[in-house]
């Protein structure tokens, strides 16, 4: 008796540098582990997946109360210093070339050689037609591997008996 695989889809709402890994890590393990990988790409994080804005995610220091000082080389427990940082002008832009120096430093790909690493592993790419409409793209101005735009019924159907994680 031939048991189906098992099957994971992660839906990608943001489009924020920090919010774009959880899905390619968790996705890049679940492949390793023989898991199908389906990935939709809806609202800002379609950000992830658009040509002119892949290589450009950042990662705002406002409203993350968990980043912790130690990885900026600060003393920790200093309530609301993120908050307080991110309102001198530059901070994003440094708090995002900071993340990606502390990832590179530990061999993180970026997120454009992470989404090919999983396209060319078997994982599937999907944009969400609504968000596709609502912001004037095209299928042009996807990334290589982006199979197709589907709207979020044809996301469930073709992700029946997937585990869905929202992220």
């Amino acid at each position: 008796m031939e048991t189906e695989n098992r099957k994971v889809a992660f839906i990608c709402s943001k489009g924020d540098l920090d919010m774009a890994y959880p899905a390619l890590v968790m996705g890049w393990a679940a492949l390793g582990n023989g898991i199908d990988v389906t990935i939709f790409f809806t609202f800002w994080g379609m950000d992830i997946i658009t040509k002119d804005r892949q290589k450009h995610l950042e990662m705002s220091p406002i409203s993350k109360t968990s980043m912790k000082m130690r990885m900026m080389g600060l003393p920790t427990g200093t309530l609301g210093i993120p908050n307080l940082l991110s309102i001198i002008p530059g901070m994003t832009a440094f708090t995002s070339w900071f993340m990606k120096k502390k990832m590179a430093k530990i061999n993180v790909p970026p997120v454009d050689e992470y989404l090919q690493m999983l396209v060319d592993a078997g994982a599937h790419l999907y944009a969400c037609k609504m968000s596709v409409d609502m912001f004037d793209l095209k299928k042009e101005d996807f990334v290589d591997g982006v199979e197709d735009i589907v709207t979020a019924g044809d996301f469930m159907d073709m992700t029946e008996g997937a585990q869905i994680i929202f992220i």
